[in-house]
């Protein structure tokens, strides 16, 4: 059912925790149904040096967040916003199609995360001029 990928990233989860001080902060999820993703950014000169994530779900949304913390890490804020949930799903060799919402959550995040970037810094960050974290609520399955 889930691909030996999706097990290691769900069992051995990558850039787990928090950073103090970041950079951006994005959380999305629906409380309702327990999928909750919080990433945390450190930038400098525009790339993305560190991330880190909080996730509360199912194993699913830790593998997806796990995956795409590590697609992000090392790029530079413009590569970063254009990860979609496709690339996630991608890397992670495939989700069950009811577990899909759970990649969409993740690149949500990040882009909740960049958009909190640019505010902080008053920069623009091309593909988030239309993007409003509090229209970005993730539907349960």
């Amino acid at each position: 059912m889930y691909t030996e990928t999706v097990m290691d990233h769900f069992k051995n989860p990558r850039n787990v925790g928090n950073i103090e001080n970041a950079d951006g902060v994005g959380q999305v999820g629906n409380a309702k149904c327990g999928d909750i993703m919080k990433i945390y950014l450190k930038i400098n000169d525009d790339i993305i040096e560190d991330v880190k994530f909080e996730t509360f779900g199912c194993g699913s949304a830790i593998a997806s967040s796990s995956m795409a913390t590590e697609l992000i890490k090392g790029k530079n804020i413009n590569e970063a916003v254009e990860l979609s949930n496709k690339a996630v799903v991608e890397a992670l060799g495939g989700l069950p199609p009811v577990k899909v919402h759970c990649s969409v959550l993740a690149e949500q995040a990040i882009k909740s995360a960049l958009y909190d970037y640019a505010q902080r810094t008053n920069k623009v960050i091309k593909g988030l001029e239309n993007f409003n974290p509090e229209e970005e609520e993730h539907s349960c399955h």
